[in-house]
């Protein structure tokens, strides 16, 4: 048997990595959702949630910036925790490296998580979004990084921002608990 084959029959009767979450809402909504991780569409943004995820991190981050008929993001790790001063909530991130971009030609529909940056391609790091509606205008612009598949009445009642730009006011709603599942 060649190297080649050898290769081709180890990778083929390994099992395929295939991770999830369950996010544990609280606040107006509460319950938890569970979302589909695509490994095969963005393996390296994958890879960070899930670290941050065992981590710890995202447990109790707030969803900052939620925007009706939109989206609810949150992930902020570094200023978005619940109970601390949230006036930074959004600008932060984790204490590992930006991500490079990993766009595909899936849509932005209802319930797909996608990942927040700044202006640069090249700047997501730790903070993601769930779209409640469609966003055909992010469509190759942002990195999706899984899909919803249950709960989205969980998100869909998550408490909606009513400052500048989506902010959310007073007490936002939390991921208290966000666990990696198989």
């Amino acid at each position: 048997m060649n190297k080649i084959s050898l290769i081709a029959v180890l990778l083929l009767g390994t099992p395929a990595f295939a991770a999830g979450l369950e996010i544990d809402i609280a606040g107006e909504a509460n319950g938890t959702i569970k979302v589909d991780l695509l490994e095969e569409v963005a393996p390296q943004h994958v890879e960070r949630i899930t670290t941050l995820a065992e981590q710890g991190a995202y447990d109790g981050v707030v969803f900052h910036r939620v925007i009706d008929g939109f989206m609810a993001q949150t992930g902020d790790v570094q200023f978005g925790k619940a109970g601390g001063d949230l006036s930074g909530a959004g600008r932060g991130g984790s204490d590992l490296p930006d991500l490079p971009a990993e766009f595909s030609d899936l849509n932005y529909d209802r319930g797909v998580v996608g990942m927040a940056r700044s202006q640069s391609p090249n700047s997501a790091n730790s903070q993601f979004f769930i779209m409640f509606d469609e966003g055909a205008f992010l469509n190759g612009q942002y990195t999706v990084v899984g899909r919803v598949t249950e709960g989205m009445e969980i998100v869909d009642a998550i408490k909606r921002g009513a400052g500048p730009n989506g902010s959310v006011l007073g007490t936002p709603d939390q991921m208290q608990a966000v666990r990696v599942t198989d």
